[in-house]
Formats: structure tokens, C-alpha cells, sequence
């Protein structure tokens, strides 16, 4: 009895291994599937800098959350109150966050925010062309971009500094006196050693300043205020060391106060 008890027992382990042993095999063969499927994902198709483009995901239709955006800005711009435009990406539109503060140093202005998290120099080239300067005529638009392209290797820092230009000639060509506040791309990153897209941010800045004809364009570097002297950004600031808190919010808008008024007269 006890003998074939332990035949029973020993044929019930032999199969509890084959089964651990056959799913054990199947791992690496699902692992690899997983990685296929990933890498078979589909990707945005690539943009130039200085070619008018939507946001578009990968199946190559415009973003969803782009779109919606962009429509409630033409609706804005329609109304035409606005007399600043804040017009950029993720760091403009932050001053979603901090409408106590915008309002009180821009209601004077009826000052309208364009700004949308990820774009890029020629997702913003789009909007101008594509209504959001239709029925407004503003005294300025402080317009800073570019910081989304520098990751973006098929961007070179001409290419990235001429879509800037062309943002800038497309406002013109719709508001011919509006004055255009044309904000240096702010620092990233902890400090200079080993940050790409810092020095490429810096290299596109010396090409933009050279737009500044002291008449409708303006150009102003603010960025040495987010630094401490050794060149580093604080998180105390700059938390994710890329988008401004609350303290740099305050930075920006008491550099550019002055000059902001007096455009704006």
C-alpha cells in the first residue's frame, strides 16, 4: 500500500516539474514578444523646426488635447480683447497654475495664454497660421519656445532658431504693429557638465538674439535669474529642473515687468 502511495506521490511531482518546467520555457519567448510588439510601436512622424506642422500622434492624426487647445484659443483670439499674448509651450501654459499671480500683473493687459504643454516651434508656427491671430491685434506677445525641440536630434540649432523666425514673421504678417517679446529659451537641467539640451538651448538663444531690431522684435534673456552662481538651477525653482514652480513664476514676472509696460504703452 505504501509503495503505491509513494509511486502516486512521486508521478503527481514529476508533473507539478514538467508544468513549472514548460512555463518557465514560455517566459523568455513571451519577454520577447513583449519587447517585439514595443519596438514594432509606431512613432509621431518626425517634424522640421521651421515647417508649419499640428501635434500628431502616431497614427499621424492631430493630438486630441492639441486640437482642443488650439480651438479655444481661436475662439479668444476671435473676441479680440487680448492686448499681450503669453504664446509658447508647457512653461507658458504653466501660468495656468498660477492665476492669482497672472492675473494681477497682466489683467491690466486682458492678457490671454497660449501655451501648450509639448510643442513645439512647429506646432505653434501652425497655430499662428491656422487662427489664433485671426480678429486679434495685440501690443505684444511674449513668446518663448523651442526647449521641446532640443531633444529632438533631426532639429538642428539653425533649423530650431529659423522656425523661430518664421513664428515671428507669421505674427507679423497677421498683426504688422504688434511687438513681439521674444523671451531667450530658459536654462535646463542641473548644470552646464554633460547637458545636451541645455548647450543646444544656449546655442539657439545666440542665433534668436540676433533677431532683436530694438522696433518689433525684442529680444530678453531672463535665464540668469533662475541660476545660482555657479550656473546651477535650483529645484527650489525649478523642481523637475525644466518647469517653473510658484518662486519661479515670481521670477519671471518681476524681470519682465518693466520692459512689458513699456512695449505695451
Amino acid at each position: 500500500m505504501k509503495s503505491k502511495l509513494s509511486i502516486l506521490l512521486g508521478l503527481s511531482l514529476l508533473a507539478q516539474v514538467s508544468l513549472y518546467s514548460a512555463d518557465e520555457a514560455k517566459k523568455p519567448a513571451a519577454d520577447a514578444a513583449k519587447v517585439a510588439v514595443k519596438a514594432a510601436a509606431p512613432k509621431a512622424p518626425a517634424q522640421p523646426a521651421d515647417v508649419a506642422a499640428p501635434k500628431v500622434g502616431p497614427d499621424g492624426k492631430i493630438q486630441a488635447g492639441f486640437q482642443k487647445s488650439h480651438d479655444s484659443f481661436v475662439e479668444i483670439a476671435k473676441k479680440g480683447e487680448a492686448q499681450v499674448v503669453f504664446l509658447g509651450d508647457s512653461i507658458t501654459a504653466g501660468w495656468n497654475g498660477q492665476k492669482a499671480l497672472f492675473e494681477k500683473e497682466y489683467a491690466q493687459y486682458k492678457a490671454a495664454n497660449f501655451g501648450i504643454g509639448g510643442d513645439r516651434t512647429q506646432h505653434v508656427l501652425w497655430r499662428v497660421e491656422n487662427g489664433e491671430f485671426e480678429g486679434i491685434k495685440p501690443k505684444v506677445v511674449v513668446l518663448m519656445i523651442g526647449t521641446n525641440n532640443s531633444g529632438v536630434g533631426e532639429n538642428s540649432v539653425e533649423q530650431i532658431a529659423a522656425g523661430i523666425k518664421n513664428i515671428i514673421a507669421a505674427i507679423h504678417k497677421r498683426t504688422p504693429d504688434t511687438k513681439v517679446l521674444l523671451l531667450a529659451i530658459f536654462p535646463r537641467g542641473a548644470g552646464e557638465t554633460g547637458n545636451p539640451g541645455r548647450t543646444k538651448n544656449k546655442a539657439v538663444n545666440e542665433l534668436i538674439a540676433k533677431f532683436h531690431d530694438g522696433k518689433k522684435v525684442h529680444y530678453f534673456d531672463i535665464g540668469a535669474k533662475f541660476l545660482a552662481a555657479d550656473g546651477t538651477l535650483s529645484k527650489e525653482i525649478m523642481p523637475d529642473q525644466l518647469h517653473l514652480n510658484a518662486k519661479g513664476y515670481q521670477i519671471e514676472a518681476d524681470a519682465i515687468r518693466e520692459k512689458l509696460a513699456e512695449l505695451a504703452k
